[in-house]
């Protein structure tokens, strides 16, 4: 089987690296790709939302299955433009993608069919959000409905930081279009997990736990991020919870997107706060989390094909999933300045002695191939992984790639995992 991997993060490296392995696959593509993708597959130089020459290349190269990584083009509706050719293709219609396109829309799902979630209200009018947090004067979050590469999420303490936030997105088009709607939710304190499963619209075979770090800063401390690093699986989240989780918050959502004419059929991730009443939902996202897919992957024990194709043909009950018992630790090195302004075309030295120790994968994201060297190309440049036999094994063998590894420009948290041996943290996005 020929397979195309869709985008060109750490999340999509991660992807080909585990497709790869996998004895139905015969070639891997992805498109766009990194450097990293291109030392173990074939790199295409189609941007991810431009679905008519991704279309094109997979009727062309007889491609036997497609994988969406980003979120964008399923929001575009890719997985129907490529079904309706019958081509199979792994990920949620444009309607079902919907979930993650419109925050609004996802909290209104929420709400309709009582799950649980924090208290919100959504604005259209930037006089009337400001309004409502001039008159709340407390402890909210603010964020735009719409896209917003994971960066769209303020916290804020009162009611001049949310005055500010409401102003930077509705006003300020900080995030551009996605802030033409915003949803204002009620703080919740906890700690956060990362739930993935796959669906097939009907069965949900749920994947192990990841935590994320959102904050660009150490102690989750500075702006949100796409991510800075990730570990699987959390002590946060013991297994004991996991059935719970299943039956109060992901089987319910699939049933009433289905209930809805949207039948949901891919990754569905739940971003959960923990909190001293149970797992309240943050946000819904229609793919497999960055920097999260990489320590998943790296734990995962089962072929991943298969698991893609009877989530397309309605099969996933009679599939199981499989998980070597190591932690894993991804550590995010991303340009200075990111998640602001950065530099690009930094030279980037020591990937191979990086690589070369023991229990560690070095996935690549925003780099590039330029005359035999490899330069930074975005914000979060690598995520470095490694194994271990509990989270603080695998957080020194990362960090200990990570010190191998240098360009002119480098940041890097120094606390991911350090979680796994602390008391609850307050956050919500």
């Amino acid at each position: 089987m020929r397979v195309l991997v869709i985008g060109g993060g750490g999340r999509e490296h991660a992807l080909v690296w585990k497709i790869n392995q996998s004895p139905k696959v015969t070639a891997v593509f992805c498109a766009p790709g990194n450097a990293g993708t291109a030392a173990i597959a074939n790199n295409v130089p189609i941007p991810a939302n431009q679905i008519d020459s991704l279309l094109e290349f997979a009727q062309k190269n007889k491609i036997g299955l497609t994988v969406v990584g980003p979120e964008q083009p399923l929001v575009m509706g890719i997985v129907d433009r490529f079904q309706e050719k019958g081509l199979r293709i792994f990920g949620p219609s444009a309607r079902a993608a919907e979930l993650e396109g419109s925050k609004a829309f996802s909290k209104n799902i929420m709400k309709k069919y009582g799950l649980p979630t924090a208290e919100y209200a959504t604005f259209t009018s930037h006089e009337k959000a400001a309004r409502y947090v001039d008159e709340e004067n407390r402890p909210l979050v603010v964020k735009a409905s719409g896209l917003a590469a994971g960066k769209g999420v303020i916290l804020c303490r009162n009611a001049k930081e949310s005055r500010d936030a409401v102003d930077a997105i509705m006003k300020d088009k900080s995030f551009g279009a996605a802030g033409d709607e915003v949803v204002i939710e009620n703080f919740l304190e906890g700690q956060e997990v990362s739930v993935l499963a796959f669906t097939d619209g009907d069965t949900v075979l749920l994947m192990d736990s990841a935590q994320d770090h959102k904050a660009a800063l150490d102690g989750d401390q500075g702006p949100n991020t796409g991510g800075m690093g990730a570990c699987s699986p959390t002590p946060a989240f013991p297994r004991v919870m996991r059935q719970q989780v299943r039956d109060e918050i992901m089987l319910p959502l699939i049933r009433a997107m289905k209930a809805e004419g949207r039948p949901y059929r891919g990754i569905l991730y739940a971003g959960l706060m923990l909190t001293a009443l149970g797992p309240k939902i943050l946000e819904f996202n229609a793919r497999f989390g960055d920097p999260e897919t990489q320590p998943l992957l790296v734990r995962m024990a089962s072929d991943i094909v298969p698991l893609f194709e009877a989530c397309i043909d309605g099969t996933l009950a009679q599939c199981n999933l499989q998980w070597k018992p190591a932690t894993a630790v991804c550590v995010v090195m991303a340009a200075k300045g990111y998640p602001g302004f950065y530099e690009k075309g930094k030279k980037i030295a020591g990937l191979d002695a990086a690589a070369a120790l023991p229990d560690v994968v070095v996935f690549h994201a925003g780099t590039k191939e330029d005359d035999g060297k490899v330069l930074t190309n975005g914000g979060r440049v690598l995520g470095v992984t490694a194994t271990g036999r509990d989270t603080a094994a695998a957080a020194t063998k990362a960090y200990a790639a990570v010190n191998k590894i240098k360009w002119d420009g480098i940041h890097y948290r120094r606390d991911i995992g350090a979680r796994g041996k602390a008391t609850p943290t307050k956050s919500a996005r």
